[in-house]
């Protein structure tokens, strides 16, 4: 038996339209995402919500947090929220493209595409670990572990989302190119 992506429900006519439509919904939600991240890049934050997520230990994130006021803290709570979101379009938009990509060949690749298809939800997954322990965080939870969750989950997270945006991106090449 061969793993299926997720998405393989989805009509092979209309795939191209929702890829798409979820493409410029992630371009839409980006520009909010800017908006809302650009009270967070401090000194001890200068990706913003991402050094947040990636500190990885008590002391980098009592950093992050004190260079932080209150305005800050309201976007990154109300940008945790909206995260959800947009957890579900990023990885309905690359499991799609894996989906996509995975049709141009047979064999390992297309099993990979399948594969990292369910990797994008995965990566879901880690992304609202990630931003429950943000949040404690965020709440003054004292859970010295939490850095530390939200570090592993992020870089995993990342991780899957690149390996799928790249093997999406072969896919599209190997069609232009006719391999």
């Amino acid at each position: 038996m061969t793993i299926q992506n997720p998405l393989q429900c989805i009509d092979p006519k209309n795939r191209k339209k929702v890829l798409i439509f979820l493409l410029l919904a992630i371009l839409s939600i980006f520009s909010i995402f800017r908006f809302l991240d650009a009270p967070l890049q401090t000194k001890a934050a200068p990706a913003g919500i991402v050094s947040f997520e990636l500190a990885g230990n008590p002391e980098k994130a009592g950093q992050i947090l004190a260079s932080w006021n209150s305005h800050a803290n309201l976007f990154a709570a109300f940008g945790l929220g909206f995260d959800y979101l947009f957890m579900l379009v990023y990885a309905t938009c690359i499991s799609l493209a894996c989906l996509m990509a995975s049709n141009r060949k047979s064999g390992w690749f297309s099993s990979l595409g399948a594969w990292l298809g369910w990797g994008a939800f995965l990566a879901v997954l880690l992304d609202a670990t990630e931003n429950i322990a943000l949040w404690n965080l965020l709440n003054g939870n004292g859970l010295i572990a939490w850095p530390e969750v939200a570090a592993w989950c992020a870089s995993i997270k990342f991780a899957l989302i690149l390996s799928g945006i790249l093997y999406a991106l072969i896919g599209w090449i190997l069609q232009k190119i006719n391999l």
